[in-house]
């Protein structure tokens, strides 16, 4: 479908939309702070629910599962510390105006998409040039040629 040959192809999104972008990743922001405090809480501080007064087999095992729950904890809290990271970065961009540009093919990125993703720098278009597998030529097989010995 072809678009009418006076219509310009806009290059950034206006103002109002960047504010609406700015409330939608502050409010993604505010929440991913505060699971990362609880998520910072569950493997920082003690569990007052303790195995002091259990038999030594069941403490064993007990003990185990907190530091696997400690561990898991862990990784999920630096997958979120990673997540404010990419929001506090969008903000970066509304405040530059480079908001909701694909980085790699340099159009803007569908409005849809940044109000599920508000984080995103990549178009649907250029993550799919990532996906796809670049694939090596393959060196021509020749037949199986003895060695003279």
């Amino acid at each position: 479908m072809k678009k009418p040959a006076n219509t310009v192809e806009k290059t950034r999104y206006s103002d109002e939309e960047l504010e609406e972008f700015r409330q939608i990743i502050l409010n993604k922001l505010e929440k991913a702070q505060k699971d990362l405090q609880l998520l910072t809480e569950s493997y920082t501080t003690g569990n007052n629910n303790d195995t002091n007064d259990t038999s030594p087999t069941f403490k064993v095992l007990e003990e185990g599962y907190q530091v696997f729950s400690k561990e898991e904890n862990s990784k999920f809290a630096a997958r979120q510390e990673k997540f404010i990271k990419s929001l506090e970065n969008a903000l970066v961009r509304i405040e530059n105006k480079t908001y909701g540009i694909c980085r790699v093919t340099g159009k803007l990125i569908p409005k849809d998409r940044l109000r599920s993703v508000p984080h995103a720098t990549l178009s649907i278009e250029a993550k799919m040039m990532q996906a796809a597998p670049v694939q090596a030529p393959q060196p021509a097989l020749r037949p199986f040629e003895p060695q003279d010995e």
